[in-house]
């Protein structure tokens, strides 16, 4: 019965928001609690609630002060000069733009940070793509699945947390997979090709000409960021060391996180804007952005909440689970590839990996599996876990590049989808799964 009532509860979630028929905030919020209600929680219910936001708190703060601080980097015109050569190089085709839109999220993404990877791609690529005229969908799809793929890479969350659970180690779990990510950022670069294309035949080719047209085109590129009276051209070093300083404290977790852009931002903002009236002005500019971005962050901390503090995420793990054969036993890597996808979409990283996995391991044992094939085949299915409705990064790339969250997913679920089927059949290929 309560796995039923979770599967309801996603499915009217999904159906409220893809049919527009409430905003994703509302729906995170309302859903959950007329859920819970009817599961006869009401007692706990505001329990429930505030664990969810408790454990989410620290992930909204850092969202919060990391929108403000990369929003003073791009008014202080940090990423100018970067902007500047990108637009040198690709000479104002689209094409070449959404390509190296790929490649830079894939570099950025090479930390494992979500957050980081948006902020840095969007921040750089934005002005480029309202210079030209780029849809600002192609910003968000993109980044999004570059970031599914190198979300696997070991200091990332999913793999870390499947060698806990599991018991092995990188070069046992994450290694063999390596000509499968690569397939898979194949299949990235491929659909930013495809993107790219489109837009280019949509705009065509830019003729930027000679060097002095380039620079005047890239004087109008920096003033849509905002007025020339906020850069600071003379900080740039020092705002880069600032930059790369915080990087560096978040690879070393030299510090928690919310800290580590608490300081930064504190230090940037004192720095660039010593005046309390520019200080006052920038964080206004900014505020709308970081509100719609964390409200939804908590506003899914009560999703979460609900949905672990019911056990409504365990009993449809254990359902999901008593659905398979007994004759599909030996495809049980197979399989846990393709329902990833579906399990790390409504479920949180943690709930899927140690409440789901050590399941699934311990039933495909009995089939002569071995539990390392089960490992590698369960961080699959990330391309497709960043659109979860719990991944709290994506409302931060989609406040900043300024889409509607239900056009979102619509436009990246297929790309994403593909992206795990390319590198299932690469796992295959490679023998890294067994069929």
């Amino acid at each position: 019965m309560l796995s039923w009532l979770g599967f309801l509860m996603i499915a009217v979630f999904m159906y409220a928001i893809m049919s527009k028929r409430l905003s994703a905030l509302v729906a995170l919020i309302v859903i959950p609690v007329v859920f819970a209600l009817i599961g006869g929680f009401t007692d706990q219910l505001g329990d429930m609630m505030l664990a969810g936001i408790k454990q989410i708190a620290p992930t909204g703060i850092m969202l919060l002060f990391a929108i403000l601080y990369f929003g003073i980097m791009m008014d202080a015109g940090l990423f100018d000069p970067l902007i500047a050569k990108i637009l040198k190089i690709v000479k104002g085709d689209p094409l070449k733009i959404v390509v190296g839109t790929a490649i830079l999220a894939s570099l950025v993404a090479l930390d494992g940070d979500g957050t980081t990877t948006y902020m840095i791609t969007v921040t750089a690529m934005l002005p480029l793509y309202r210079r030209l005229g780029i849809k600002p969908m192609v910003l968000a799809v993109i980044p999004m699945l570059a970031l599914g793929v190198m979300n696997m890479t070991p200091w990332g969350g999913p793999t870390a947390r499947v060698m806990s659970v599991l018991g092995l180690d990188a070069s046992e779990l994450f290694t063999p997979l390596l000509p499968a990510m690569a397939a898979g950022l194949a299949w990235v670069i491929f659909a930013a090709c495809i993107l790219g294309k489109r837009e280019r035949k949509r705009l065509g080719i830019i003729e930027l000409g000679d060097d002095h047209q380039q620079s005047q085109a890239y004087a109008e590129l920096a003033a849509t960021s905002d007025a020339i009276s906020i850069k600071r051209p003379r900080l740039i070093w020092f705002n880069l060391l600032l930059t790369v300083a915080l990087m560096l404290g978040l690879i070393t977790s030299f510090l928690p996180l919310p800290i580590l852009f608490m300081i930064a931002f504190a230090i940037a903002l004192l720095v660039n804007y010593p005046k309390m009236g520019d200080q006052k002005e920038r964080l206004a500019a900014h505020a709308g952005n970081a509100l719609a971005t964390v409200s939804m962050v908590f506003a899914a901390g009560i999703f979460t909440g609900i949905l672990t503090e019911t056990k409504m995420i365990d009993a449809m793990s254990n359902t999901v689970v008593s659905w398979i054969p007994d004759s599909l036993g030996a495809h049980m890597p197979v399989l846990v590839a393709l329902t990833s996808m579906p399990f790390t979409y409504f479920m949180s990283n943690d709930a899927y990996y140690f409440g789901v996995v050590p399941i699934l391991a311990n039933a495909a044992a009995a089939y002569g599996v071995d539990p390392v094939e089960i490992g590698r085949a369960s961080i699959l299915g990330q391309p497709v876990h960043v659109l979860s409705p719990l991944f709290a990064a994506q409302y931060l790339l989609i406040g900043m590049v300024g889409v509607d969250y239900a056009e979102t997913q619509r436009a990246v679920i297929k790309w994403a989808f593909g992206t795990t089927i390319v590198m299932i059949a690469g796992a295959l290929l490679t023998g890294v799964l067994t069929l």
